[in-house]
């Protein structure tokens, strides 16, 4: 029985490929423009005992007016297969900055919160969550 659990462990470790860093995974949407890690919220739980349910929630200090809103928030994964998890387009129409869902999650990792203002600057805030039994491990 013990060579099935290490038989595990492996494979899982295979398949959740490498840790990304924080500039790895934000360059490629921030691209040089102003980044702040204020005024923006970063709900996780610290121990996830599943990784197909990790619930999320992200709160952004924002007035949504039509000259000062989010326009785009995006949750992205250090380990996953694919590192943009999800991306909500918002707007003065949408009353309020907060986005609440689960996430697939493959493995211990840092989870990035990262909001695109309607002036063309960041804000985003990082949290680490252990999770005890991995999803993602197929590769999709």
């Amino acid at each position: 029985m013990g060579w099935a659990w290490a038989t595990g462990a492996q494979a899982q470790s295979m398949f959740s490929g490498t840790l990304l860093s924080l500039s790895q995974m934000l360059d490629p949407l921030v691209r040089g423009r102003p980044l702040s890690e204020s005024g923006l919220r970063l709900e996780l739980p610290v121990l996830a005992d599943n990784g197909l349910l990790v619930p999320v929630r992200v709160v952004v200090d924002s007035p949504m007016t039509e000259s000062d809103h989010v326009t785009h928030l995006y949750l992205l994964s250090q380990r996953n297969p694919v590192t943009q998890m999800a991306v909500f387009h918002l707007g003065p129409w949408s009353g309020r900055a907060e986005v609440a869902t689960r996430l697939r999650l493959a493995g211990s990792q840092k989870v990035v919160a990262l909001a695109r203002m309607s002036d063309d600057t960041y804000r985003w805030r990082q949290a680490e969550v252990i999770v005890t039994e991995s999803a993602c491990v197929d590769g999709s």
